[in-house]
């Protein structure tokens, strides 16, 4: 299954391929997390322990395989106490999972289904941490469409600093691979053995800026973190490159309705 929106910033989609198909969220939901972190007003100054034991939404606990996890960095600090600014910035430029779960942990689960709602999602939650596997074999789901993925996005405007962090996303693949070089975009990508997702924030310098959202579960996707050895992450790049040809054309689609991307 392969879902595609394109949307000029600030107006309605101009393009959508199976916009409404759910997939598993995979890393995208860290969206949301980072913006209901931010609603709830947390000090990324404030002292986290970093641990490795959740409480599942099916009961008892669960923890994080580092074996699957994007990020070495958290790993090494187990056992101390770190800013909350850190753990979200490696939730977000390095996709942590642990760094996920206790950002999670601090926002609350409620705060993010809010996050959801005011974006006016219609699919999409996450209701549960990364990897709690009691949850999912529970029926509990992250879920994700690429419409709702553009509404998420667009949620963020009057919050530049959350835009700003998208853009030091380290995964310089997918949706950012098939941009020239130096593009501005704030994004954030997605990937499981089966599973490879990217939405972002395109700022052109010759045209308004323009979101894409491509979510696509299928054979292709190898669950690497390598375009070189995910056939999927080149599927995304190419899709990117081919609606970057278009950004013109986006923007007079939208004319009228975008808002700033500041």
């Amino acid at each position: 299954m392969l879902s595609v929106v394109v949307a000029p910033w600030g107006a309605e989609p101009v393009f959508e391929r199976n916009g409404d198909e759910p997939h598993d969220a995979a890393s995208t939901m860290k969206v949301a997390v980072l913006a209901a972190l931010h609603r709830v007003g947390a000090d990324p100054r404030a002292p986290v322990p970093v641990v490795n034991a959740f409480v599942s939404r099916a009961g008892g606990e669960f923890a994080n395989d580092p074996d699957r996890d994007s990020d070495p960095v958290p790993w090494t600090l187990l056992g101390a106490t770190v800013p909350l600014g850190l753990l979200t910035e490696r939730m977000i430029t390095h996709s942590s999972n642990l760094a996920t779960n206790l950002c999670l942990a601090r926002a609350g689960h409620g705060a993010v289904a809010e996050v959801w709602r005011r974006a006016g999602a219609t699919r999409s939650a996450s209701p549960r941490g990364i990897e709690d596997h009691p949850a999912r074999a529970a029926g509990v789901h992250n879920r994700v469409t690429a419409r709702d993925l553009v509404r998420l996005l667009q949620s963020l405007d009057g919050e530049p600093e959350l835009l700003a962090l998208l853009e030091r996303n380290a995964f310089r693949v997918d949706l950012a691979a098939g941009l020239p070089p130096g593009t501005r975009v704030a994004f954030k990508n997605g990937w499981l053995p089966g599973v490879r997702h990217c939405v972002g924030l395109v700022r052109p310098d010759d045209c308004p800026p323009y979101l894409l959202a491509v979510c696509y579960t299928g054979p292709l996707a190898s669950g690497a973190d390598e375009a070189a050895a995910d056939p999927a992450a080149r599927l995304v790049a190419r899709i990117s490159a081919a609606v970057w040809e278009r950004r013109r054309a986006i923007s007079r689609a939208g004319a009228g309705t975008a808002r700033s991307a500041g």
